[in-house]
C-alpha cells in the first residue's frame, strides 16, 4: 500500500513537486512565481486568455511582478499557463486563488471556488495536496471544499491532503512581498497541515500551523477587519475633528508620537480593493448564522461606506464656497484606482464618486497612469494627463489616489481649487486656502 504522506513530502521537500496555481491574479501570480523561483516546476490555470497568452511569452501584466523576473521562469519552462484543468491531474499541489467577492446583498459568493472545484475533480488523484487560498467565510474548506473531494472516494489525510493557508499579498507594498510575509496554514488533519506547510516553506520565512481550517480562515478575516475597524474610527475622526475645527491628519500625526498603545490609521475617500470592504462582511455573516450580530463591522462597513458620499457633499460645499455649483462644473479626478501605484480598480470608491459626481451634472475627467480606460456607470472614460494646462482648466481638482507619479507641486500651484482627500498636499496646505482636506 502506497504512503501517499511520505511520498508526497519527499517530493515537496526535494522541490521535485509540480504545482498548479488556479487563479493567476494577484495573488495566484505572485505565488507562481516565487514556487518557480524556488526551483519548483508550476503551472498556473486561467480562464482569462489574454492574460494565459501574456504569461507565456514572459510578459507581466502585474506592477508586482516584473517582465525580469517573469521572463527567465517562462524560459526555463518553470512556469508555464493554460486556461485548462487537465495539467493538475500531473500536479503533486493545486493551490486554488480565485477570487471571492460579495453579492448585492452583501452574502459572501463562492461560486468561483466551487466552479474551480469542480473542474479539478476529473484531475485529482491520489497523492496530491489541495490548498485553498481564497479568502472566505470560517468552514468553507471543510463543509464545501471536503465533501467534493470525498465525493470521488477520496479519503482526506489518506490519499488527498486538503488545507487552508490564506493569502496575504499587498499590492504595491515593496518591503512586505508573498517571499517574507509568513504563512498561516491549517490543514483537515494533521498531515495535511504538515504538507501545505513543507510546501510554503519553500517561498516564505515562516509557516504558522493553525490547528484547523476554520482557525486560518478566521484568522484572515480578523486581519482585515481589524483594518476595516481602524479605518472606519479615522474616518470618523475626520468628520468630529470637521466639526471642531480640528486638522485630523495632524491629530493622527500626533498621537503616533506615543511609542506604544497607538498605531496610525488615516482617513480617506472610502475602501476599495479585493480584501477590506469584502472580508469583514465575510465574517459577519457567517456569525450571524448563529443569530449572533457583529456589530463593530456593521458600524464600520456603515461609516466607510459613507465616505464617497461625505467627499461628494465636500466637493459640492468647496464649489459653492467659490460661487460655482456642481452642476457643469469640470472636475479633474487624480487616481482612480483603490491605492496608490497598483493597476486595480476593484471597488474602487473613486468609481462611485465619479458616478456621482456625473449625475449631479458634473462634467469628470481623470487622470491615472496606472488606468487608461475606465467605464464608470456604463459610460467609458479615457485617462488624460495632469498637465498644468488641465490642472488650470478644471474648477476643482480631486485627489483621491497618491500615486507617487503625480506633480504635488504643479497641483498645488495650478489648481484653482483642490479638495485633497489623502493628504497628498500636506505640505502646500497652509500656504494655498484654496486646498480643502477631509
Amino acid at each position: 500500500m502506497t504512503d501517499w504522506r511520505e511520498t508526497l513530502a519527499k517530493r515537496i521537500e526535494a522541490r521535485a513537486a509540480q504545482v498548479s496555481v488556479v487563479g493567476m491574479g494577484y495573488v495566484g501570480l505572485s505565488l507562481a512565481v516565487e514556487l518557480a523561483k524556488a526551483g519548483l516546476t508550476v503551472r498556473g490555470i486561467d480562464l482569462d486568455l489574454e492574460r494565459v497568452s501574456l504569461l507565456n511569452r514572459g510578459e507581466s501584466y502585474l506592477v508586482d511582478v516584473s517582465r525580469d523576473t517573469l521572463a527567465p521562469l517562462v524560459a526555463a519552462g518553470r512556469l508555464t499557463a493554460s486556461t485548462g484543468f487537465a495539467s493538475a491531474a500531473e500536479a503533486d499541489a493545486i493551490v486554488i486563488c480565485v477570487p471571492t467577492p460579495l453579492r448585492k446583498s452583501k452574502e459572501p459568493d463562492i461560486s468561483f471556488i466551487l466552479s474551480a472545484v469542480e473542474a479539478l475533480l476529473p484531475h485529482l488523484r491520489a497523492g496530491q495536496l489541495v490548498v485553498l487560498e481564497s479568502t472566505t467565510f470560517p468552514g468553507t474548506t471543510e463543509e464545501v471544499v471536503q465533501p467534493r473531494l470525498e465525493s470521488r472516494g477520496f479519503v482526506i489525510g489518506e490519499d488527498v491532503f486538503l488545507a487552508f493557508s490564506p493569502e496575504r499579498v499587498d499590492p504595491g507594498n515593496r518591503r512586505f512581498t508573498t517571499a517574507n510575509i509568513p504563512k498561516v496554514v491549517g490543514g483537515v488533519t494533521r498531515a495535511c497541515t504538515d504538507l501545505a506547510a513543507g510546501l510554503y516553506a519553500h517561498v516564505t520565512t515562516s509557516v504558522f500551523r493553525a490547528s484547523s481550517p476554520r482557525v486560518a480562515e478566521t484568522a484572515k478575516l480578523l486581519e482585515n477587519t481589524f483594518r476595516s475597524v481602524n479605518i472606519a474610527l479615522a474616518n470618523e475622526l475626520a468628520f468630529a475633528c470637521r466639526k471642531i475645527g480640528v486638522d485630523p491628519w495632524e491629530v493622527i500625526d500626533a498621537a503616533a508620537t506615543k511609542p506604544f498603545g497607538f498605531m496610525p490609521f488615516y482617513p480617506g475617500p472610502g475602501i476599495g480593493g479585493h480584501c477590506i470592504p469584502v472580508d469583514p462582511l465575510y465574517l459577519a455573516w457567517k456569525v450571524r448564522l448563529t443569530g449572533y450580530e457583529a456589530q463593530f463591522i456593521a458600524l464600520a462597513d456603515q461609516i466607510n461606506r459613507a465616505m464617497p458620499e461625505h467627499v461628494v457633499t465636500l466637493t459640492g460645499e468647496a464649489l459653492n464656497d467659490r460661487g460655482r455649483a456642481v452642476r457643469g462644473a469640470g472636475i479633474l479626478v487624480l487616481g482612480v484606482t483603490y491605492k496608490p501605484d497598483v493597476n486595480d480598480v476593484r471597488e474602487s470608491p473613486a468609481l462611485e464618486i465619479i458616478e456621482m459626481l456625473s449625475r449631479k451634472g458634473a462634467r469628470v475627467s481623470y487622470a491615472d497612469p496606472f488606468t487608461p480606460q475606465l467605464v464608470v456607470g456604463g459610460h467609458k472614460l479615457t485617462a488624460v494627463e495632469p498637465t498644468a494646462e488641465a490642472l488650470a482648466a478644471a474648477d476643482c481638482v480631486l485627489i483621491l489616489t497618491n500615486h507617487s507619479a503625480f506633480d504635488y507641486a504643479l497641483i498645488a500651484d495650478r489648481a484653482a481649487l483642490v479638495v485633497d482627500t489623502r493628504n497628498a498636499l500636506k505640505a502646500y496646505r497652509q500656504s494655498r486656502p484654496s486646498i480643502v482636506t477631509l
